[in-house]
């Protein structure tokens, strides 16, 4: 049957590759060489479909695990308790110490940071600075680890003698805020809700205005200088 020979010349193809140890399987029909060959038994024949998944598997690459998907972190929505300007700010700062470029503030570069601040800490108080907020345990700073930083601030939740308190202090952030969780009824924190709603949205409104005026600045500062131009042609 065209099933068995298949299931014969894939046999062979295994024997080559896999060498003598290989699981012989031949049709009853005769060999190419006239000599007698045996049936493919069910054991053979089940053998041979999980070698070749195998090696499908192997040559498709489904056997590789899959790459966990990456939290797209937005620190407008996820901070809300912040302005946008406070958060640019603190953005800005991070930047600032970010000697490396490579999105974290590792130990030499919180040492870096505090001693800029005129506040130095030993090697023991800055490993316990990240300690405090190292969400992720990987003894550096991620920029959503640095805003929990300000948060706590906030929220009067770090320890005055701490160096993250020192930290939040020297920084020349404002971060007093009034939020949501200080409403005394639900019709108040409906209403608050609303406010920090609408300051949201006049804060983007503000900043569309900035570029505009500064777009029209730079708009005439070019045709300014293109009039200067053409009078000395």
């Amino acid at each position: 049957m065209a099933s068995d020979e298949l299931a014969v010349k894939l046999q062979r193809r295994l024997n080559i590759e896999d060498g003598p140890a290989g699981v012989e399987a031949v049709s009853g029909t005769g060999s190419e060489h006239g000599a007698e060959e045996k049936p493919v038994t069910a054991a053979a024949d089940s053998e041979l479909s999980a070698k070749l998944l195998r090696r499908g598997e192997l040559n498709d690459g489904s056997s590789e695990p899959q790459q966990p998907s990456l939290r797209v972190f937005n620190p407008y929505t996820e901070f809300k308790e912040f302005s946008r300007k406070q958060i640019r700010d603190m953005e800005g700062m991070f930047r600032r110490y970010d000697a490396g470029k490579d999105g974290f503030i590792d130990l030499m570069e919180l040492k870096l940071m505090m001693e800029k601040l005129e506040a130095p800490q030993t090697h023991l108080g800055l490993k316990n600075m990240i300690k405090e907020v190292d969400e992720d345990f990987d003894g550096k700073l991620s920029f959503r680890e640095f805003l929990l930083i300000f948060r706590k601030a906030a929220a009067g939740e770090l320890a005055e003698d701490s160096g993250l308190h020192v930290l939040a202090q020297l920084s020349e952030i404002d971060v007093s805020t009034e939020g949501v969780k200080g409403a005394k009824t639900f019709f108040e924190a409906k209403l608050m809700a609303i406010n920090e709603s609408n300051r949201f949205e006049q804060e983007i409104k503000e900043e569309q205005e900035e570029k505009k005026k500064q777009a029209e600045q730079k708009r005439k500062k070019q045709a300014a200088f293109k009039e200067l131009q053409s009078a000395f042609k």
